[in-house]
């Protein structure tokens, strides 16, 4: 349970150094990792860090070295926020394992705040085409780790998918996984959320525990809770995929091996993602009529929307505005 975990604090606005954007945050969502930070399932990396890896807003000052971006662009602040470069990882386009990545919110004060520093090599421009930044924020994470986790479970063309939770990434994986031509199942334990899956367009949508109705080829797990690992592997048919999508994950029940891996079931991690994930996510959706389902907090109420994902009572993605 949450118990109001966030203080507030005012501080001076930075100076970007050569490589920065100082940008005014308008709006930043409020994730799942971010309440994992509150209730010490993750430990925070620097004391007194600023959460929030959601954020989007507009570039107010720019360091000397960035190009390609100057005062007044739209951009979003996303989870990756620096990574070495150098090591074999970033070398080979897998940046996303690098061991010396930084995190928006972890390493590096987040968009819990009114100005936020950001490295310009990690932020993405965003459209200026009048979608509402409420409705982008959730894109940044809950988007984009969605995407990957859709490529880490290897859904084949015109397959069958399910998710297992159904929170801020899984209402926007749903729908591109339908535009891509699937089949989804959903299964959650919260009904007001079954029932925006089904007016998203999926199948069925059932509890967290139940059986779908017909083999997965592939099957994303979002909810943190690891006793659903044998239940979504149970469910998969030959060949099948399970990826985790979470940072943390409660600890996994033991498998049986021929209930739950035979027949080549394969059991899959998703580590953060890369910038590459990122700009072909953007791209993909920008297309798409993406329905973004979100719930607005002012600012001061920044403790109130942490205690509501805890309880599931967000159905969507819960985005703190800043500008009042």
């Amino acid at each position: 349970m949450v118990t109001r975990p966030l203080r507030l604090v005012r501080r001076a606005v930075p100076d970007p150094g050569p490589d920065e954007l100082l940008i005014e945050v308008d709006v930043c969502g409020v994730c799942r990792t971010d309440l994992h930070l509150a209730e010490g399932d993750l430990a925070p990396r620097v004391p007194g860090r600023t959460p929030g890896h959601e954020a989007v807003g507009r570039v107010v000052a720019v360091g000397s070295g960035v190009l390609g971006l100057e005062a007044g662009d739209r951009v979003g602040a996303a989870w990756l926020a620096g990574t070495c470069g150098v090591c074999r990882y970033c070398r080979a386009g897998r940046e996303n394992l690098c061991p010396g990545s930084r995190y928006t919110g972890w390493d590096r004060d987040g968009g819990f705040a009114r100005y936020l520093l950001a490295d310009a090599r990690y932020v993405y421009p965003l459209p200026q085409d009048g979608r509402d930044d409420a409705e982008l924020a959730p894109l940044l994470c809950a988007g984009i780790i969605g995407y990957r986790a859709l490529e880490r479970a290897d859904l084949p063309s015109g397959g069958r998918l399910g998710l297992y939770g159904f929170g801020a990434s899984a209402h926007l994986t749903a729908q591109l996984a339908l535009a891509r031509g699937a089949t989804v199942h959903v299964l959650t334990r919260a009904e007001e959320a079954r029932r925006l899956a089904l007016e998203l367009g999926a199948a069925s949508a059932g509890g967290a525990y139940d059986a779908p109705p017909e083999p997965l080829d592939a099957a994303i797990l979002f909810a943190p809770v690891g006793d659903l690992v044998p239940v979504a592997l149970a469910a998969l048919d030959r060949g099948g995929t399970l990826a985790v999508a979470g940072i943390h994950l409660s600890d996994i029940p033991v498998l049986n091996y021929a209930d739950h891996l035979f027949q080549e079931r394969n059991l899959r991690s998703v580590t953060a993602n890369t910038r590459a994930d990122g700009r072909a996510y953007l791209a993909e959706v920008a297309g798409l009529p993406l329905r973004v389902h979100t719930v607005s907090y002012a600012f001061a109420d920044a403790d109130r929307a942490l205690a509501d994902l805890a309880a599931d009572r967000v159905t969507g993605v819960a985005v703190l505005d800043l500008r009042e």
